[in-house]
């Protein structure tokens, strides 16, 4: 079976490092619109644009069900893309839940790009699972650009933070939930900023769970190779160099997962 993942750029490769784990021996699809990253500034009238252009290709190279690895994209088009398609097509949410779940007498940071934060989705989980109104949201849009150029230890992506992080207190907060897929990318250099105990939170779990949920059990063969194929915004990856970058995103991915807490 082969399912495709879609995001604005390199950040659902975070989504996808999981579901290798999770679901061995399947054929994988990638998409990354990187003429059009990012998305977290734009108009939800061309974020949808851009997402059934990904789904229309994906599908045309065979995908049967569909990721939207990417907060923004799901908040904008995720209802459109369902309405428009006949295949399983799962999407990304801030995990509110269960990280007011686990935040005890602290509060939640959860930090996305501008579009996910102001959108109705975000505020519908937390009208439902905050009633207490222990979370604050905070934008990190250039996260996704310093992630995008592989800027993980640039010093110009630490004094950012700094600044962002300076408009908050982080001794108030027990739990920080990344809310767009690129910033599993910085996890180490956010540790940085807030004191020990505090605890990182994704939805990527869900959604890998979500997914195999939907996805009938004789389609896993866990005996088979796995196979990924990239598209940079439908063009299929081939060279090289930047098979190589992605690999190398990968290792990085890797040692983010281990990361749990400050």
């Amino acid at each position: 079976m082969k399912i495709g993942f879609f995001d604005s750029g390199l950040g659902g490769l975070s989504v996808l490092n999981h579901a290798m784990r999770e679901m061995p021996g399947t054929e994988f699809l990638y998409y990354a619109d990187l003429d059009n990253v990012p998305y977290g500034s734009r108009p939800a009238e061309e974020i949808i644009t851009f997402a059934r252009k990904a789904v229309k290709s994906l599908r045309e190279e065979g995908a049967e069900a569909i990721v939207i690895a990417c907060n923004t994209a799901t908040s904008a088009a995720i209802k459109t893309l369902r309405e428009e398609n006949d295949i399983p097509i799962v999407g990304m949410e801030p995990a509110v839940k269960p990280a007011v779940a686990i935040a005890g007498d602290k509060r939640v940071l959860v930090c996305a790009t501008p579009f996910t934060l102001r959108e109705k989705k975000l505020h519908d989980l937390l009208q439902k699972y905050d009633t207490n109104n222990i979370t604050d949201l905070l934008p990190l849009p250039k996260l996704v650009n310093f992630a995008e150029k592989n800027m993980f230890d640039a010093p110009e992506m630490k004094e950012y933070l700094a600044g962002e992080f300076g408009k908050i207190n982080p001794a108030d907060y027990s739990v920080f939930v990344l809310g767009c897929t690129h910033f599993n990318f910085f996890k180490d250099t956010i540790c940085e900023f807030f004191p020990k105990g505090m605890r990182f939170i994704d939805g990527i779990e869900g959604t890998i769970r979500h997914l195999k949920e939907l996805i009938p059990t004789e389609e896993f063969h866990s005996e088979g190779m796995t196979a990924i194929k990239f598209y940079f915004s439908g063009r299929e990856v081939t060279d090289r160099e930047t098979l190589k970058r992605i690999e190398s995103d990968f290792g990085r991915l890797q040692e983010m997962v281990e990361i749990k807490e400050v």
